[in-house]
């Protein structure tokens, strides 16, 4: 089992942008310190919910602060980038890291981000296949070029390649979010491992993995490759010495960060959306994940994995708002939890 750090960068009321983007960078030093594998980067624009407009940026100062973690991006929004610019700066960063670095991509929603950068609803509503096979080809093909709908160019060298034939160097992971039954296929027919939100529970995350191993047999995938696909959980973690405490104190933080931070999305045509409540969605959030004793977030680790077959987890460790709360969180979920998984 792999467990990781999920980093939203979260702006609490009272806090400006560069303590939310400190906390981050932080919290991922001591990720490394405290023994998990993964720090995973959150995107986000022009909303307090994350700070961080550029994973894949982050991660490039993350790689060289650490020394032994992984980094991935969880994710970076396709639709906003031109995909062979996001292929660069992950063949870039696979190479320079000797491979700590995984590219998490995502279609991200409707927001007025398609309009500042100019992609487009079509970008987000259609475009997303296009652009994850043209990604993927940047980080596997010597030379790449394109006749489709949204990107044409000639051919071109891939410079660096990610992945060299001749030395067996493979690139870097390419992993999805997907929170629908077209997103888990569209992963499946690919052969990548899929990010599952954290606001489903174990019972949906078994049904999308389920469908994600349908799919990928009906696409060929060997059983060899879809039993090792590693999915990835999202989820909240906070611990202490009792579970009404570790409770107590997201309750106390995060429907204040939630209600700013969901509030700020505007959409770019202006369609309706449903507002979660903050403190409704924190309750249920706590229900779900490993918030508690470190004796029970174990068992509700050991349990999801056992439930889904995931083996990798993102954890939200920032729920606090608190930087040498979360700097605790993390070194108790070294020290006290991961011993009892691994």
């Amino acid at each position: 089992m792999r467990v990781g750090s999920f980093v939203l960068a979260a702006q609490y009321p009272g806090q400006g942008a560069g303590e939310a983007l400190h906390r981050a960078v932080r919290s991922a030093e001591v990720a490394d310190e405290a023994g998990l594998d993964t720090v995973w980067l959150a995107e986000h624009h022009f909303v307090p919910y994350g700070t961080c407009p550029s994973a894949v940026t982050l991660a490039a100062l993350l790689l060289g602060r650490t020394r032994r973690v992984r980094v991935g991006t969880a994710v970076s929004v396709l639709p906003t980038v031109h995909p062979v610019a996001l292929g660069e700066q992950a063949a870039l960063l696979h190479v320079t890291s000797g491979g700590r670095f995984t590219l998490g991509v995502g279609r991200g929603g409707p927001w007025v981000d398609l309009e500042v950068f100019g992609a487009g609803l079509g970008a987000y509503e259609r475009g997303f296949p296009e652009a994850l096979d043209l990604l993927l080809r940047w980080l596997r093909e010597p030379s790449v070029g394109a006749s489709g709908e949204r990107y044409a160019f000639r051919e071109v060298p891939v410079v660096p390649r990610p992945a060299d034939a001749l030395t067996e160097t493979p690139g870097p992971e390419v992993v999805v979010a997907c929170t629908s039954p077209k997103s888990v296929r569209l992963a499946a027919e690919r052969g990548l491992p899929m990010l599952l939100g954290m606001h489903v529970g174990d019972e949906e995350k078994a049904e999308m993995v389920a469908l994600w191993g349908r799919h990928a047999r009906e696409s060929g995938r060997s059983p060899e490759e879809i039993a090792a696909a590693g999915h990835v959980s999202a989820g909240v973690c906070q611990l202490a010495d009792s579970r009404s405490a570790a409770v107590e104190t997201l309750l106390k933080a995060m429907p204040g960060w939630l209600k700013r931070g969901l509030e700020a999305h505007v959409t770019v045509d202006g369609r309706a959306r449903a507002m979660r409540d903050p403190y409704a969605y924190t309750e249920l959030l706590c229900g779900l994940h490993p918030v508690g004793t470190p004796r029970l977030a174990a068992d509700r680790l050991a349990a999801t994995a056992e439930r889904t077959g995931i083996s990798r987890f993102a954890l939200l460790v920032e729920g606090s708002g608190d930087l040498d709360a979360t700097e605790e969180n993390l070194r108790r979920l070294g020290a006290e939890v991961l011993p009892e998984l691994r």
